[in-house]
């Protein structure tokens, strides 16, 4: 344990300590750590270079069934802030759902994931690896103009203890770049872009290759068409596909149904999609980016499967949003501010047995869509409709690009007619392969 670290457990600890000598029935103490260095460059030339650093600390106490929540930064003197926290919590209403986690639940070793690489990575070495990301990209036939390219480095964590006995704390590493450029002339111009971003330095994809990406991507998009309203197999590329899958994320979040708020509130153990769909949250994976040994609350997580051949089999649950819908945390909260509440982890929509290429394959005409835009999502009805660009497949193939239409569905009916393939990706918090849906609604031209 490095000095710093045990200076932050320090200061959490001696938080907890003076919440309880101020009258705290009981509290617990949190320290988000953040350091962050980037650079973003244009056409060859540096535009900015970040760096940013931060350590943010909360303390919540609970006075009988009455809870309040300060936060502040970690030079601030312990007692004053507790004193100030429960005098909030006495004149607070009474949350009967509020409290610490049951201390049978709390993880009692802190695993090691693999979350943290040493690597010091300067910011020339930055610098470096965002014009090389853009030269590849220019470097390709048909670009145009760039739109910027960016490398960074950082690491956060969490310090978390607790007024029954948990003291813990990890910390984890990002390391990310990118590029963006438009191919094309005056109103035909089309923009797009590549990116990588992983824990260990080493990991990250090549500049030079996501260079060579976004630009391939953007001039696949060039001289696009309108295509004809009515109905359409929509298949979904992976990187619109993990927006699908956040959907599904937020409409089994146990507080959006504790609130009444999903279109799934009353579907426990019924199914919710085709058999074809498995749905899995793991946050201990080794490397994973969204793992972590324990949550906001210090409970140990396991990993669990959400969805099973389509039949919904859990609720992401904190220990409030548990408590309010007489169930028990399994190990999802997380830390927003000085507040906790349920989240996934690293989600994946498990993958099917066929290849993108089998799926498109086997389509006479259908709509490849690469990009969504919009807010047309409802996830209190499941109501769907998005702005989309793609391509337009035509006897098994892509052929031309597409752009300005709407696709539109419910998503209920679109994760009963969900097939996924077999290309799934692991490197994302919430990830998923391709996937194909019959039966949407296109409006075009």
């Amino acid at each position: 344990m490095d000095i710093e670290a045990a200076s932050l457990i320090d200061r959490v600890s001696a938080l907890v300590d003076a919440a309880k000598a101020a009258g705290a029935d009981a509290a617990d103490a949190v320290v988000v750590r953040g350091r962050s260095t980037s650079v973003s460059v244009r056409l060859g030339k540096v535009e900015a270079t970040q760096s940013a650093e931060g350590d943010d600390v909360s303390l919540r106490v609970f006075v009988g069934q009455r809870v309040a929540s300060v936060s502040a930064t970690a030079a601030s003197d312990p007692r004053t802030l507790a004193e100030r926290a429960v005098a909030m919590a006495r004149v607070s209403p009474e949350d009967p759902y509020q409290g610490l986690a049951d201390a049978a639940l709390l993880a009692r070793t802190v695993r090691d994931l693999d979350l943290f690489d040493p690597a010091e990575i300067s910011a020339d070495r930055l610098k470096e690896d965002a014009l090389a990301a853009e030269a590849a990209a220019l470097g390709v036939s048909g670009v145009t103009n760039s739109g910027g390219s960016g490398a960074s480095a950082g690491l956060g964590g969490l310090v978390l203890a607790t007024s029954h006995g948990f003291l813990g704390q990890y910390v984890g590493t990002r390391f990310s770049r990118s590029a963006s450029v438009i191919a094309g002339e005056g109103t035909g111009m089309e923009r797009d872009y590549d990116f990588s971003s992983r824990l260990h330095f080493a990991d990250l994809d090549a500049p030079e290759a996501i260079g060579r990406s976004a630009g391939e991507r953007a001039v696949r998009r060039l001289n696009p068409r309108k295509a004809s309203t009515g109905e359409v197999t929509v298949v979904f590329d992976p990187r619109v596909a993990r927006g699908i899958a956040g959907h599904l994320a937020g409409a089994i979040n146990g507080a959006s149904v504790a609130r009444k708020t999903s279109f799934l509130r009353d579907m426990m153990g019924k199914q919710v999609a085709s058999s074809a769909i498995t749905v899995v949250d793991e946050p201990a994976r080794r490397r994973g980016q969204a793992s972590r040994p324990f949550d906001g609350e210090g409970v140990d997580g396991s990993t669990l499967t959400m969805v099973d051949k389509g039949v919904l089999q859990h609720w992401f649950l904190s220990t409030s949003a548990a408590r309010e819908l007489g169930l028990e945390t399994n190990g999802r909260g997380v830390r927003g501010g000085s507040s906790v509440s349920p989240s996934s982890t690293n989600l994946s929509i498990e993958p099917g047995g066929e290849t993108p290429e089998a799926l498109i394959g086997a389509l006479k005409s259908g709509f490849y869509v690469t990009e969504v835009f919009g807010q047309g999502v409802n996830m209190i009805t499941g109501e769907y409709s998005r702005g989309a660009s793609g391509f337009w497949i035509e006897n098994g193939a892509l052929t031309y690009p597409v752009s300005e239409v709407t696709i539109a569905s419910n998503l209920k009916d679109m994760f009963l007619r969900m097939v996924p393939a077999s290309d799934l990706d692991r490197n994302y918090g919430t990830a998923a392969p391709t996937l194909l849906i019959e039966g949407m609604t296109l409006a075009g031209s």
